[in-house]
């Protein structure tokens, strides 16, 4: 009977020992929450690649510096800003400091966006701001404009780019370097006559001086 009963022993713990090692009879392991049979969530909305606009009060700056006059656009949050001389002679505002605003476009107290071009119509210090600014000479078509006192530089950006050009003074026999500082007194050909090509010659006085 003792025989009988370990046997029978060994035999229960050596098919335990097989059901162990056998991964096969495990149980499956249960299925994650969210996995294929879940639903795919919907992908949120892209961003707008457009930035939103900014608006903001453009204050007063006729009257002040160039120079002050950009750092306090910029302080308001204006970047965008240009600058063209008021006396219509198209001169560089190379050094800002020793120019002055006389007008600005667009006028002070607007509610504007800050991405706006702010131009400011500027002279030298010393210089008194116009009336109202000296209109850019019209750009000559197939007849010759009048440039009659208007400033050298101005009239040479009018003229074709491929234009034969001669500029002499009027009063004596200086050379004419700088032409911004230079008007016209005479020109040939006339204003109204037809361009086709002809060279075309000025005589040019310095601006604070008369013409003979």
């Amino acid at each position: 009977m003792r025989t009988h009963h370990t046997a029978a022993l060994l035999a229960a713990v050596a098919a335990l020992a097989l059901t162990a090692c056998n991964p096969q009879s495990a149980p499956a392991p249960d299925k994650p929450a969210g996995g294929p049979s879940a639903a795919p969530s919907t992908p949120p909305a892209p961003a707008s690649s457009k930035p939103a606009k900014k608006a903001a009060t453009l204050p007063n700056f006729v009257g002040k510096g160039l120079q002050t006059a950009q750092d306090e656009a910029q302080a308001a949050g204006f970047y965008t800003l240009k600058s063209h001389d008021a006396l219509g002679r198209d001169r560089l505002q190379a050094l800002d400091r020793n120019w002055k605003v006389c007008s600005q476009t667009p006028a002070a107290g607007a509610s504007i966006d800050t991405s706006t071009a702010i131009d400011f119509g500027a002279v030298k210090l010393e210089e008194i701001c116009p009336a109202a600014e000296a209109p850019a000479p019209k750009p000559a078509g197939d007849t010759m404009p009048n440039f009659v006192g208007q400033g050298m530089k101005a009239v040479r950006g009018a003229l074709p780019a491929n234009a034969s050009i001669t500029v002499k003074d009027a009063v004596q026999s200086r050379m004419v370097l700088q032409e911004s500082n230079w008007k016209v007194c005479t020109q040939d050909p006339k204003a109204g006559v037809t361009l086709n090509g002809q060279p075309v010659a000025f005589t040019v006085a310095k601006t604070e001086e008369t013409c003979p």
